[in-house]
């Protein structure tokens, strides 16, 4: 019986615009942003920051030396936050329903601090409330020192909440992520990024 239902937070909460976040980092200077951003794992300083290897502001050092030119703060937010095209509505209500319902709700994912400065934010849903008010508890890679695909990502979070493999469903967009959750026991749903996931997560439930 599925107790926890863990989520992934970019393509499955949040549809994400990885285009979009070359697009804006390269207007920022970097002129070979797609070699370091990826859908799903980034590379060099980006993927440092989201490993949680260096600090945000080692990340702002670091954007300067690569675009040879002083990076705010919110240059760094600018060029992050271009991931997140949207938040579905629909999203947000059956993270409702599902809580309503008795889920306990978490969020597993590979993510930085510019990127989370937004989402806990009351901009995350449209100026209500932020992911954590919809989440029993927040698993960051950044915080964790651990990405996805590692087990022990996974293996760490099933310790925090005490919670048996089979007990638990995972949803994430990331096929490399859901083998490696899978591996351990852990019921998977791998929707697309932007999909209409909603309307099929109760087979995945029962």
């Amino acid at each position: 019986m599925i107790k926890t239902i863990i989520f992934d937070l970019g393509g499955v909460i949040l549809t994400l615009d990885q285009p979009e976040a070359i697009r804006r980092f390269k207007e920022l200077g970097v002129a070979d942003a797609e070699k370091h951003l990826d859908a799903y794992t980034q590379k060099g300083i980006f993927g440092d920051l989201e490993r949680g290897t260096i600090t945000a502001e080692e990340f702002r050092q670091g954007l300067s030396q690569l675009t040879g030119r002083e990076m705010t703060h919110e240059d760094c937010c600018y060029g992050w936050q271009g991931y997140a095209k949207e938040v579905p509505q629909r999203n947000i209500d059956l993270l409702r329903r599902l809580r309503a319902e008795g889920y306990r709700l978490v969020l597993l994912s590979n993510t930085n601090p510019y990127m989370m400065e937004w989402v806990s934010s009351d901009a995350f849903d449209g100026g209500h409330h932020p992911i954590g008010y919809y989440m029993d508890a927040l698993y960051l890679s950044y915080e964790m020192k651990v990405m996805k695909p590692d087990e022990q990502f996974f293996l760490r979070v099933l310790e925090a909440e005490r919670l048996l493999p089979e007990h638990a469903l995972f949803i994430d967009d990331g096929a490399r992520n859901v083998e490696a959750a899978s591996r351990l026991g852990i019921r998977t749903f791998s929707p697309k990024n932007g999909e209409d996931w909603t309307t099929m997560i109760d087979q995945y439930l029962t």
